[in-house]
């Protein structure tokens, strides 16, 4: 009766489990589909999840006529750099408190927490000012410098547990065997990190690839702007063509899709490690 038992709770929490999913990916679905129907079959009633027809000509109007790899591309480079640049600075930043003592380093980092209590549309205004003196409009520095200095505090905070969990024996060993602190930092904390670096690096790649406001407010010129104002703009310029918005917003997932697929395995980990546990 225990293993019948245990047989029915194991089969009921996996067709709950296959029915979440399905609703979940049910508006993804929608959103695929109709990026494949003509203009003419996206309004039908009832709605099909299967089109009769396939068609790839918003794909192509997307990518040859709008201006849309010139976006993709400058979202990929604000979003490497931001991500490059996160991770260089929160992960010494992270050792600075978790491994060294100075004074005032428990204050210093609790100051450094109270930014990750200030809603980020609260600074527009602040980083409207500060940009506008150091020249950062309509260019990549004044994204990418804004979009680290908005992630550092909650990825320190991130990396200095991952830190602490270090093994302080290696790093004693180390500095026995002479090693310097720069040695001890990319040789030795550092490869043993690699779940939390994971987490540190998808969520600074994924903020700075879909940021809205601050992307809105600084790029005034089309050169410079990246796929989420891109995609918000060709929304207006084309109300009702939603097969041409849907297939816009596919291409721009793709990235998304990718550093999760590679990352996965570390980013599983990386939770655990760095406790973000939902």
């Amino acid at each position: 009766m225990r293993t019948l038992d245990r047989r029915t709770t194991r089969l009921l929490t996996y067709l709950l489990l296959t029915l979440g999913l399905l609703l979940a990916l049910l508006p993804f679905w929608y959103m695929f589909v109709t990026s494949f129907k003509a203009q003419s079959m996206v309004f039908e009633y009832p709605p099909r999840l299967w089109p009769s027809s396939w068609t790839l000509r918003n794909y192509i109007r997307v990518l040859f006529e709008n201006n849309f790899v010139n976006y993709f591309k400058n979202s990929v480079i604000v979003a490497l750099g931001t991500t490059s640049l996160t991770l260089l600075v929160s992960s010494m930043m992270a050792y600075a408190f978790a491994r060294l003592k100075f004074p005032g380093r428990e204050p210093i980092f609790s100051l450094l927490l109270l930014g990750m209590m200030v809603p980020p549309v609260m600074l527009i205004i602040p980083q409207f000012l500060v940009a506008r003196a150091l020249d950062l409009f309509n260019n990549y520095a004044g994204l990418i410098l804004v979009y680290v200095t908005m992630n550092i505090a909650m990825q320190t905070f991130l990396l200095r547990g991952v830190f602490e969990d270090v093994p302080r024996d290696l790093e004693e060993a180390a500095l026995i065997d002479g090693a310097g602190r720069g040695t001890i930092f990319w040789q030795v904390i550092l490869p043993l990190s690699g779940p939390g670096l994971a987490v540190v690096a998808i969520n600074s790649f994924l903020y700075s690839w879909e940021e809205y406001a601050w992307a809105l407010v600084s790029m005034q010129k089309e050169t410079y702007r990246t796929l989420p104002i891109a995609i918000a703009n060709f929304q207006g310029e084309h109300l009702t063509e939603w097969g041409l918005v849907f297939a816009a917003t596919i291409i721009a997932l793709i990235p998304v899709v990718l550093i999760f697929a590679f990352f996965q395995r570390y980013f599983i980990r990386g939770i655990s490690t760095t406790g973000m546990k939902g």
